[in-house]
């Protein structure tokens, strides 16, 4: 059918075996591929003679901001973690002063400040709650600062992120302070966002079994990492959970999906803008340049034969 016939295909997530087999010799294939733990597929299309392009792969560069799928889809689960735990809560989150006594503002924790945790930060202090805000990069603490969150700075020596903007993985002294420190501000919390991934890895457990059985009861934990496993102890992947002690553990596998109009609108632009940078104007169609930065960063098969250096073995 038409997958057969396609020169390009584009799509959300990674196809099965099957689909790869129907598409044609020298075709293009656009998606969130998981190449980390995906082998058997990226040996497929390569057998199969279909260029794969990751879009998670796309470099973390200001020319390819336009093409960053990922970031484009952060941005909305941000904001959709801080809706969601609105709803759930059996509190407002702005302080009211009324006729009838203060009630004092909800106060959100917000761990990892890349794309997803600033949107979280500004959409909840746009509904007035008070927010803490974690990173081990020392410039998203200040961007955190400059959207209004209190940033809890936790000395662990040496940190930093990667040349794609991730955050580097602590060691395990590194992480078991982290864990101490955030307990602290996750007790006092009403609701705690996580954000945290690491790129090509399973997310890192920042909040163990402990620290949420010190947690008030009808508190909440959004964990925007569940998919891939999670950042919290305890949370089940495309599920809500209620402890023991009253703590709703929230672990969906698409947030972006709850606002799905607008995560389809920015997808779209981001696989267009893709789609013209790997234009070719005079052959009228998309040509593959491994010398180009982007391509050469998300290529990952083409010609027959795996292309990009972290997948050839």
């Amino acid at each position: 059918g038409s997958l057969a016939s396609a020169d390009a295909v584009l799509r959300v997530r990674k196809p099965s075996l099957e689909e790869i087999a129907k598409q044609k010799k020298g075709a293009q294939h656009f998606s969130f591929l998981d190449p980390f733990n995906e082998p058997e597929l990226i040996k497929a299309f390569a057998a199969q003679g279909v260029t794969a392009i990751s879009l998670e792969m796309v470099p973390r560069s200001t020319l390819a901001q336009k093409m960053d799928a990922i970031s484009s889809q952060a941005n909305l689960a941000g904001y959709v973690a801080v809706i969601l735990a609105a709803n759930r809560m059996k509190t407002i989150l702005p302080m009211m002063m009324t006729p009838a006594g203060t009630i004092s503002p909800a106060k959100f924790f917000i761990v990892g400040i890349g794309v997803a945790g600033l949107q979280a930060i500004a959409t909840a202090k746009r509904l007035g709650a008070r927010v803490t805000a974690f990173d081990v990069r020392a410039e998203a603490l200040e961007q955190a600062e400059s959207l209004g969150a209190k940033a809890l700075r936790i000395d662990l020596g040496e940190t930093g992120g990667t040349d794609q903007g991730y955050a580097k993985e602590l060691t395990p002294e590194q992480l078991e302070k982290q864990r101490l420190e955030q307990g602290k501000v996750c007790a006092q919390s009403d609701v705690v966002i996580t954000t945290a991934k690491v790129f090509g890895r399973k997310p890192p457990i920042l909040i163990k079994a402990d620290v949420v059985a010190n947690m008030r009861p009808g508190s909440i934990i959004i964990d925007l990492a569940a998919e891939g496993g999670g950042n919290v102890e305890g949370i089940v992947p495309g599920q809500e959970v209620v402890t023991d002690n009253g703590v709703r553990l929230v672990g969906l596998a698409n947030y972006e999906g709850q606002v799905a109009t607008h995560a389809t609108q920015v997808l779209a632009a981001n696989f267009a803008n893709m789609i013209e940078h790997f234009w070719d104007k005079d052959a009228s169609a998309v040509r593959i340049n491994l010398s180009d930065d982007i391509q050469k960063g998300c290529v990952i098969t083409h010609d027959g034969a795996v292309v990009h250096e972290r997948f050839k073995s």
